[in-house]
């Protein structure tokens, strides 16, 4: 597995470097610059300002200082958080869109094995047709029309959950004042569309396992039923829904822009919308830069989890 992890963390190198490069080069050919929109700035002012961030340089000389500055892990300063560097904001920031993540995470999780499990167990019956169904709708509803209408129902007509708002930890005490209720519709809207994918993942898996020989051996053997299911079946019938743990996981993560926004959650995905409305180049550069590596090491973790689960692919 070490050999593997190294060749696997030596590709990282190219990868981030592609997207650096595509990234740097397309946000410049947009119209404008990051101070084109500030009113009534005299235009040696201007000039001043883009000398300050050396914005009038020939565009090779700031890919190459903005290369050299990102192998020092510097991303630069932002140019419209004046006096804030890009790293700061992704410090303070990340956290809490990490921590929705999780928490979406798990509802998925959680939801999506279950129903997964109960249909392929009852295969045919009502507890397969009703997950399943459900499931389908889940999948069919994105994630900016969940979130209104949970935010309706929940928030406005019954009045059991605060419809926006993000308390921060470790104010008046380790809990925030209203942890975890203002946590209970965002997690949940980003969770339900993948605890939907997860379930019908996991129902086809668990399909396939339960027919293989090795469990109808361990049935002849004597073992119970539960102990089938959790010990041999599971372990077998997750593999797909771990294959889809990465791209899941990346998902939620930057699905969350959209979530951010509707619930009003001070995380980086807010932050990334306001960088490339407002044209700031390097809040855009690190932002994709830090989601690109983070979605890399994701996937390298699922495929160790995969090799852990299959000593098929250990051996392979």
């Amino acid at each position: 597995m070490f050999p593997f992890i190294f060749r696997r963390l030596l590709l990282f190198i190219p990868v981030l470097w592609d997207i650096a490069t595509i990234t740097f080069f397309m946000v410049r050919l947009a119209p404008g610059d990051p101070f084109s929109d500030e009113k009534e700035m005299p235009e040696e002012v201007r000039a001043r300002i883009k000398a300050q961030y050396g914005l009038d340089q020939p565009l090779h000389i700031q890919y190459g200082r903005y290369l050299l500055n990102l192998l020092r892990g510097d991303l630069g300063p932002s140019y419209k958080h004046i006096g804030t560097s890009v790293n700061t904001i992704i410090k303070e920031a990340f956290p809490k869109s990490l921590e929705l993540g999780l928490y979406a995470m798990a509802i998925a999780l959680i939801l999506g094995v279950t129903a997964g499990s109960l249909a392929a167990l009852k295969q045919n019956s009502i507890l397969d047709y009703a997950p399943m169904s459900l499931a389908m709708v889940g999948i069919c509803l994105p994630t900016f029309v969940m979130g209104p209408l949970l935010v309706l129902v929940f928030g406005l007509w019954l009045e059991w959950f605060p419809v926006a708002g993000w308390s921060t930890w470790f104010g008046e005490g380790f809990f925030p004042e209203n942890w975890p209720q203002d946590r209970v519709l965002p997690a949940c809207t980003l969770g339900f569309f993948y605890a939907a994918m997860i379930a019908r993942l996991t129902r086809g898996g668990m399909l396939e396992t339960l027919s293989q020989d090795f469990i109808k051996t361990a049935r002849a053997k004597g073992l119970t039923e539960t102990r089938v299911v959790l010990k041999h079946g599971l372990r077998g019938g997750i593999l797909p829904t771990v294959s889809f743990l990465g791209p899941a996981f990346a998902g939620i993560i930057s699905g969350s822009f959209v979530i951010e926004t509707i619930f009003n959650i001070p995380g980086l995905g807010r932050h990334f919308i306001e960088a490339a409305t407002n044209r700031d180049y390097t809040l855009v550069l690190g932002t994709v830069l830090f989601y690109a590596t983070l979605i890399l090491m994701l996937n390298l973790l699922v495929d160790i989890m995969q090799a852990w689960l299959n000593p098929r692919i250990r051996i392979q």
